[in-house]
């Protein structure tokens, strides 16, 4: 099993990680596209990082537009094997207020407009999504928020949304009664790609706002969100850099099965496999592709 490499995938606020030794941005190419941004690798407390900023150095790049498969794959070839999701939000819930960090559990995905997969048409797969995010992930996550005396709660739905609008007042209040804690704009198919790709995956999500369904606070604005998420921020960074030295003494593949997502997943014969559509798939599933 490789050593482990954390992914940190930097939401909105979130362009950098100071305080990273021997850092250096490196592009990375992807048979997928291009990703959001160079990569930062860097290493902290012996644990080396590798920091993706999702959209891009100064945010040009909004949620619908983002190529997840070309950031997922070049963070698979640059050795990831877990990532961090940092992720701006909205709550659904009283009790989650601006300023509240959660660990989410689960998803509900509403995206329409994006590719949502590696495989296709000459190399299909489904992998199993009914556990979306590593527990040993969060178990660390949560470790870290102890040590910082940081409010975080542990489990949550957060329910993705195509964008790049927020929410209608009747789909606010429809999510809600589905049971959904935060509503945001990027974690799928981010999280389901990393499954593709046998990287353990956990969120982080920061609470900015109210969406639009609370009667005694004002509707969303962009001014209200990015005040918010810029004090979120600096909280963030004080998370990652206390839990990468928990990551770094992993012993063996991830016992819940995120690092073999892959074993029982390829359907297509191998004799019936497209080997152009494979040869993209060389760092996602090369491990089960022979290669």
């Amino acid at each position: 099993m490789k050593t482990p490499v954390l992914g940190v995938l930097g939401g909105s606020g979130i362009y950098d990680i100071p305080g990273l030794a021997k850092t250096a941005w490196r592009r990375v190419e992807s048979p997928f596209g291009a990703p959001s941004d160079d990569l930062l690798f860097g290493e902290l407390d012996g644990q080396s990082i590798v920091f993706l900023p999702r959209h891009g150095r100064g945010h040009k790049i909004p949620p619908s537009e983002l190529n997840f498969r070309a950031n997922i794959d070049a963070l698979k070839r640059a050795g990831v094997t877990e990532i961090i999701s940092l992720s701006a939000v909205g709550s659904l819930r009283e009790d989650l207020a601006p300023g509240a960090f959660v660990i989410v559990d689960q998803f509900i995905d509403r995206t329409f407009a994006r590719r949502k997969s590696f495989f296709e048409s000459g190399l299909a797969a489904h992998v199993s999504m009914a556990h979306p995010v590593c527990a040993r992930l969060g178990d660390a996550l949560q470790s870290a928020a102890a040590d910082l005396a940081l409010p975080m709660v542990r489990g949550g739905t957060y329910m993705v949304m195509e964008g790049p609008q927020f929410s209608t007042k009747a789909e606010s209040e429809l999510y809600r009664a589905w049971g959904c804690h935060v509503i945001g704009m990027t974690n799928m198919p981010e999280a389901k790609l990393a499954r593709e790709a046998e990287m353990c995956y956990a969120t982080v999500a920061m609470v900015t706002d109210y969406d639009c369904w609370h009667d005694d606070h004002d509707h969303v604005t962009v001014e209200q969100v990015v005040k918010v998420l810029l004090a979120n921020a600096d909280r963030a960074r004080a998370v990652i850099k206390q839990v990468a030295p928990k990551l770094r003494d992993r012993a063996g593949p991830c016992a819940g099965g995120c690092h073999r997502a892959l074993d029982n997943a390829l359907i297509t014969a191998p004799e019936a496999r497209d080997p152009t559509v494979a040869a993209r798939l060389d760092a996602v599933a090369g491990r089960v592709l022979g290669d």
